[in-house]
């Protein structure tokens, strides 16, 4: 859990590891907002058909509520006969044994709210939660508390990383284009008086006039850039990819490049295949590799595709060992992309060697 640095991944983990830790068939982690709901609800050992024909995000009510309103864990033999039971939907599954556990955060200020999330588990194989796996509970939710306000504080600095580059980008359009158009409306004011008295010093400060007006239009268009992200369907890939990668090299501790070579224009579905797997790859670089340098390279092919490279220099691993463990890294979903446009996606990595991820589509 303490390996992950977005939340999202975090409540992942957390529930994940849940319900294997003490045979539930199912688990859920609740994290609440300020209007009696669900901020995020992470569910695990439903698959993503059932999850959507559930329906829209539960409520604080009933028994995912006792464990906000008390504070402390909720364990029963059948949920079904508790006094707060209210039901649940057509497509819900059926629940019987159930355990619930509070993720309490332990620094928490007076103006904050103690509970930081609550892990739900129910249909206990074998038959009902006993003392241990409370105890095993309250174990994992303290771990989980550390890993949650850590990845929290994380998002935080990023977002605060993000306001400060806005804030410098800002700086920079006061500084350089405000004093641009400045300079140059003094200079036209005084190429207007030189008009009659005299015309060549006046031709002399219109030139400079222009110059001016040039070196401002520059300035603004390279701020306008930076403030607005780069689109794939108005700018290509090489732009995106660009823009995308520049924004992650501030946000993030590693140096993180980015070249590309004689690219030419894709089918619009190998653009965003390539985009796709490119985000997937640095998202793995960034969160797991522990890396100090990421390289992002896309050049056009003989046969007049593209190739698509990210490098890292992290702590690799070994692919095998991976794919036995059921944890794919998202591999399964990029080489399905790849696939899926007429591409091959390849991954090389050994464990203190980086990763290398390649994905190359043909020509149109």
């Amino acid at each position: 859990m303490s390996r992950h640095l977005e939340v999202r991944e975090v409540l992942r983990r957390i529930t994940a590891s849940a319900r294997r830790l003490l045979g539930a068939e199912y688990a859920a982690l609740g994290v609440p907002d300020d209007h009696g709901g669900f901020a995020q609800f992470v569910v695990d050992g439903v698959t993503d058909e059932q999850w959507k024909a559930i329906g829209p995000l539960p409520r604080q009510h009933g028994v995912l509520a006792a464990m906000f309103d008390e504070g402390g864990p909720v364990r029963l033999d059948d949920v079904r006969g508790a006094p707060s039971f209210g039901g649940w939907p057509d497509a819900h599954p059926e629940l019987d044994a159930f355990l619930g556990m509070p993720i309490v955060d332990p620094d928490h200020a007076e103006d904050e709210p103690a509970v930081l999330g609550v892990i739900y588990l129910a249909n206990k194989a074998g038959g009902g939660f006993t003392d241990h796996d409370e105890e095993l509970l309250r174990i994992l939710a303290a771990h989980a508390a550390l890993a949650l306000s850590n990845a929290r504080l994380y998002e935080r600095s990023r977002e605060l990383t993000l306001a400060g580059e806005r804030a410098r980008i800002a700086h920079d359009l006061h500084d350089a284009v405000s004093q641009k158009l400045f300079s140059l409306r003094l200079t036209a004011k005084a190429a207007a008086k030189l008009v009659d008295r005299d015309p060549a010093r006046a031709r002399e400060e219109l030139a400079e006039v222009a110059r001016l007006a040039a070196e401002a239009a520059d300035e603004l268009r390279a701020v306008v850039v930076e403030l607005r992200p780069a689109a794939l369907e108005e700018d290509g890939l090489s732009a995106t990819l660009a823009s995308q990668v520049q924004v992650l090299d501030r946000a993030h501790t590693a140096d993180i490049a980015f070249a590309a070579d004689r690219v030419r224009a894709l089918p619009q579905a190998q653009e965003a295949a390539l985009l796709r797997v490119a985000q997937e790859a640095l998202h793995n670089a960034l969160r797991h590799s522990g890396a100090a340098r990421v390289t992002v390279t896309l050049a056009g092919t003989p046969a007049r595709g593209a190739l698509l490279r990210i490098s890292d220099n992290g702590r690799g691993f070994d692919p095998e060992s991976v794919r036995r463990a059921g944890r794919h890294l998202g591999l399964v979903s990029m080489r399905d992309r790849a696939a899926a446009v007429g591409g091959r996606l390849t991954l090389e990595s050994a464990p203190g060697k980086g990763t290398v991820v390649e994905m190359e589509v043909p020509g149109a």
